[in-house]
């Protein structure tokens, strides 16, 4: 499996660059974005400002998107490079890779977000990045399709649905600190989940400020893969008539949108939580983002201009990895320490920029010389 990408002779051009496009949001232009906007006097800049963060609770931003697109296109590959495991019957070649990966998956969430490299066990987290939701919706999602028909793969699906759907519309609220998910994380992490503040005496607590969760979460991290196997299964099935294929994306994706609004009045839509209306309204978002990027590239053939999006797409995992752990600011800053007095307070918009221009020449050089990380 190549780094989320397909491995099979049928390659969709569209999959790559929109997976490329997600990374590109999150490891440049949105930090480089955000540095330059919060230095602008500018009187619109803070409405659009407002949709590269997160909601802190109820509602849905464009931001949000970023990471269920990054689940779903992990299961958009899959249908691809699942197909030759599914008829063979031993499995234990492909569990070992499908547990390779999840263990990779963790550690290197534990290294982004985990804080593994600070070497202090107070402050160890064990469950609390994307790369780690990736690795548990990935997991429930292979196990689906390997052993599935694809009938029992929209029961399964739906069941995972259901299944978050009851504890969490009768076993508390959905307020930060009343929510089912919030207790189970609590109990099941205890001190090692992130937000864990310690006293002097040794003793610790949970933070009310952080509101992510993450263990009952996987089910719909789950759902988030399926609904992307969904759309792999429509387009690889679908290559002889990719019109077809097109309307299909779209019309799924419209319909998991209304479903996610109606839905929405009796559970909300909390990204932080990951309900299931958020789940399917990312989803639907996903659905119709795969929709227009397939009609372009792959149905169109007007791929002119995005190609170079492959560089971020091919490499996600290094992408995200680079972008988030390795800070090159001390690089740029040691280069061109005299810009400073020139650039006043848009120095630092320009360190935030090198640092990224950094990440992407590597990848750049990666794919030039055709080395995509493997897990």
């Amino acid at each position: 499996m190549n780094n989320l990408s397909t491995t099979t002779s049928i390659r969709l051009a569209s999959l790559d660059i929109l997976r490329g496009f997600d990374l590109f949001l999150l490891v440049f232009f949105q930090p480089v974005f955000v540095a330059l906007g919060q230095k602008m006097n500018l009187p619109f800049i803070d409405d659009i400002l407002y949709q590269f963060d997160h909601e802190q609770w109820i509602g849905f931003r464009f931001w949000d998107l970023v990471m269920p697109l990054f689940l779903f296109m992990t299961g958009a590959a899959m249908p691809f490079s699942f197909s030759k495991y599914r008829v063979d019957k031993n499995k234990r070649p492909i569990y070992r890779r499908i547990v390779k990966r999840v263990v990779l998956l963790f550690l290197f969430g534990m290294i982004v977000q985990g804080n593994l490299l600070g070497l202090d066990p107070k402050h160890i987290y064990f469950y609390t990045n994307t790369l780690q939701a990736i690795a548990i919706g990935y997991l429930i999602a292979a196990v689906i399709q390997l052993h599935l028909s694809f009938r029992w793969q929209m029961g399964a699906t739906l069941l995972l649905l259901l299944i978050y759907w009851i504890p969490m519309t009768f076993g508390g609220d959905f307020t930060p600190q009343g929510n089912f998910a919030e207790q189970v994380d609590q109990v099941v992490l205890g001190r090692f989940r992130d937000g864990v503040s310690w006293k002097e005496d040794g003793t610790w607590a949970f933070s009310p400020g952080y509101t992510y969760t993450w263990i009952w979460s996987s089910l719909t991290f789950g759902v988030t893969v399926m609904l992307g196997a969904f759309a792999g299964k429509i387009m690889k099935e679908g290559g002889d008539d990719r019109r077809r294929v097109v309307q299909k994306l779209l019309i799924i994706g419209l319909l998991l949108v209304g479903m996610a609004w109606l839905w929405s009045f009796q559970m909300p839509v909390i990204k932080r939580i990951w309900t299931g209306s958020m789940t399917l309204l990312s989803g639907g978002f996903c659905f119709l983002l795969m929709g227009l990027f397939y009609y372009w590239i792959d149905y169109k053939g007007r791929s002119l201009g995005l190609n170079w999006l492959k560089i971020y797409g091919m490499n996600s995992i290094t992408a995200y990895l680079l972008g988030e752990v390795i800070n090159f600011r001390c690089v740029v800053g040691s280069l061109s320490y005299g810009l400073q007095p020139y650039l006043g307070d848009y120095y630092s918009v320009w360190l935030s920029f090198g640092n990224y221009l950094i990440v992407f020449f590597i990848l750049r050089a990666m794919y030039k010389q055709r080395i995509f990380w493997k897990i």
